[in-house]
């Protein structure tokens, strides 16, 4: 947003100054438009008394809560980048992001605080981490301010200098390594709206209701939740999932909008047929999903129950490009992600070359101003082709009208007998089994092969594990896919490793079955002929 987008928090105040701007979904705790518009302008004012420069920036380590809009709106209005922690990261992560984005402030919370501290502590003896500025809301520690305190220290009045809006500094879920700080210079965003497009969906104004399903720290719940703020509509923030809580929300706050991951479909759609039908959810205009791959019989399943409501985009959080689809246009292309709505879409082969319609190839974008991998400039090479065109590793084909449908990540690919296989379409196949909760699709070593395919299988609740089940799983994909695909070996596992977003974390999972003699992450196993 350009810079007087920051200004909207005031007009807001000034047109709505009692009407709530952000609520907590469980508690119900809110904050109206005055306050956040005046703690926020007071936290920006002790930030930039403080030393923070334009392009300065802060770190947040919290829970879902409202203070995070008081401290994203702050930063914004004093021309600072926010950085967003996982509240799951131990406090050698935290040190890592700290240290790599270079933030100048760090607000933590009673729960956070230990590890904020502890991180701080791990980065002062190799840089300057002992001053950066430390705040705590319902908590204490040494070195720490209290939040109302610093908040109280600014002038009731104060009146910030102008400067160009600040803008957030996430990091990629690190689903293939450390996390990879985006970054885009001020001036750039200043110019260009990235998260802006032409569509029902995302225009939001003062009649909007937004529930926000995810935690606080993901790129999209910050994006969209300022969006919705820009625009003057209120945020609804779930402390944390779950999914009858979800519907209680959208029934009891009116929600129009609400965001999802394919995770949270799947346990709104297990959830009892007496407890789905018991909350009215008239309000809800636009059921949005994005973050993972949505197999299709469980998109099929949501709109069947919700109508033709929901819908999807793709994108991620370097912004290199973007595809959305409606429910009606998914419907006559199950599986596609959709149309371009922001830069012009590409599929690549591994020469370079432009592939046409019904071809897989690496997913392109052109015509997004660059970004760059903080402090990495050859991850940002990495992540641009000779013609300029910008990828984050995923792999597909368009159709003949363009619509775009992923095959899977590049580097989740299984090389097996010398042959490609990408597991997401296995793993969509699996999911639609009524035994299966959660799975994933992996490349072992195999010293024929080189890998075979393997399923790590999470059962639903009340079903064992056993050879049967898990031969019946083989044979369930062999029905239905070629026999290159399915799994040769199936192990069953309490869980998988997810980010909250519904990222799969395949890099740990490959890491756990590395060696073949590394012993396995099972509670059962069994391997099925050729």
């Amino acid at each position: 947003m350009s810079a007087p987008a920051a200004d909207a928090l005031a007009r807001h105040a000034a047109s709505r100054p009692t009407a709530p701007a952000a609520v907590m979904a469980g508690s119900g705790r809110s904050i109206d438009w005055r306050t956040l518009e005046s703690r926020s302008r007071r936290i920006a004012c002790r930030l930039i008394e403080s030393g923070l420069r334009q392009g300065d920036g802060i770190a947040i380590l919290a829970e879902n809560r409202l203070e995070w809009f008081e401290w994203m709106w702050a930063a914004r209005r004093a021309g600072l980048y926010y950085t967003t922690l996982s509240t799951h990261w131990k406090a050698d992560e935290v040190a890592y992001v700290l240290g790599d984005c270079g933030a100048r402030a760090l607000f933590a919370t009673g729960s956070t605080v230990a590890v904020a501290a502890a991180a701080l502590a791990a980065r002062a003896s190799s840089t300057d981490c002992g001053g950066v500025l430390r705040v705590v809301v319902d908590g204490e520690a040494p070195g720490f301010e209290g939040l109302e305190a610093f908040i109280a220290a600014a002038p009731a009045e104060a009146v910030l200098p102008t400067r160009l809006e600040g803008a957030d500094f996430l990091y990629s879920s690190g689903t293939t390594g450390r996390p990879k700080g985006i970054r885009r210079p001020l001036e750039q965003l200043a110019a260009v709206d990235l998260q802006r497009g032409d569509l029902d969906w995302k225009r939001f104004d003062a009649d909007s209701v937004y529930l926000s399903t995810a935690p606080m720290y993901h790129s999209a719940p910050v994006r969209w939740t300022m969006q919705v703020l820009g625009a003057g509509g209120c945020c609804v923030v779930l402390e944390r999932f779950d999914a009858e809580a979800a519907l209680i929300a959208i029934e009891r706050w009116r929600i129009t909008h609400a965001q999802f991951v394919p995770t949270m479909f799947v346990r709104l759609l297990r959830l009892p047929d007496a407890v789905r039908d018991r909350h009215d959810r008239s309000s809800l205009r636009f059921a949005i999903h994005a973050a993972a791959p949505c197999p299709v019989e469980v998109k099929r399943a949501m709109i069947d129950w919700w109508g033709p409501i929901v819908h999807e985009y793709y994108s991620g959080t370097e912004a290199v490009g973007r595809t959305s689809i409606s429910s009606a246009e998914w419907l006559v292309r199950p599986g596609s992600v959709g149309r371009p709505e922001l830069g012009t879409l590409h599929i690549v082969g591994e020469d370079g070359a432009e592939l046409g319609p019904g071809e897989t190839g690496l997913v392109c974008f052109s015509g997004v101003p660059r970004f760059e991998y903080h402090g990495d400039p050859a991850r940002t090479r990495a992540a641009y082709d000779a013609m300029g065109r910008a990828s984050i590793g995923d792999v597909g084909h368009v159709d003949a009208d363009g619509y775009l449908y992923l095959t899977d990540r590049a580097s989740h690919m299984i090389i097996t007998g010398g042959v490609n296989v990408y597991p997401q379409e296995t793993e969509n196949l699996l999911i639609g089994h009524p035994a299966v909760a959660d799975v994933a699709v992996i490349g072992v070593p195999d010293a024929e092969f080189g890998e075979s395919v393997k399923a790590v299988v999470v059962l639903r609740e009340g079903i064992e594990a056993s050879a049967a089940l898990a031969a019946e799983l083989v044979a369930w994909c062999r029905a239905r896919l070629s026999g290159i695909k399915c799994p040769r070996s199936v192990d069953f596992v309490a869980e998988l490793p997810r980010t909250e977003a519904g990222k799969l974390m395949k890099r740990l999972l490959r890491d756990r079955y590395a060696l073949p003699d590394q012993a396995p992450l099972t509670q059962l196993s069994t391997r099925s002929p050729g």
